[in-house]
């Protein structure tokens, strides 16, 4: 079986490399969301302990269900991990990350939220945080939730 090992090269050197293979793992659909507060700034949810990558800071949000659309999967979520109300009309796009994990690859649709209702409460998270767009660099998240970082600052 021929391996694909991404490297950090150009665009322009890349097409002269072989073609390279598909990685043959599960691709897993995630919807997060930066919820961000009259201030501007997004909140952050802390992995649990017993969860893969437990304790980096991450955008709420979890996996998109069989026959569930992302906004609607985004609104469950928010209720069930942070106890608030939201609607698929408050969700605005903000960008997507597609990366690859050793084990699964995993295709995420970020979006901005200005408008909920109730106050976000840890429910299944260790802790929340608010910080600002450009503090996000300097805090320890999953390897996905990091590229997403300069739409944010771009959109706030």
């Amino acid at each position: 079986m021929v391996q694909f090992i991404q490297k950090k090269v150009s665009c322009e050197d890349a097409l002269d490399l072989p073609k390279p293979a598909c990685p043959q793992k599960p691709v897993v659909l995630v919807v997060a969301v930066a919820l961000v507060d009259s201030d501007g700034r997004i909140l952050l949810a802390q992995r649990p302990e017993g969860k893969s990558m437990a304790g980096l800071w991450e955008f709420p949000g979890g996996k998109v269900e069989k026959d569930e659309t992302p906004e609607f999967a985004l609104m469950r979520e928010l209720e069930e991990e942070l106890d608030i109300q939201t609607r698929p009309c408050c969700f605005a796009p903000a960008g997507f990350v597609s990366h690859g994990y050793d084990d699964f690859h995993l295709l995420m649709p970020l979006y901005i939220c200005r408008v909920w209702r109730g106050t976000p409460m840890a429910k299944e998270h260790k802790a929340l945080k608010w910080v600002r767009a450009h503090d996000l660099y300097g805090i320890d998240m999953p390897e996905a939730d990091k590229p997403l970082i300069p739409f944010l600052e771009e959109a706030l």
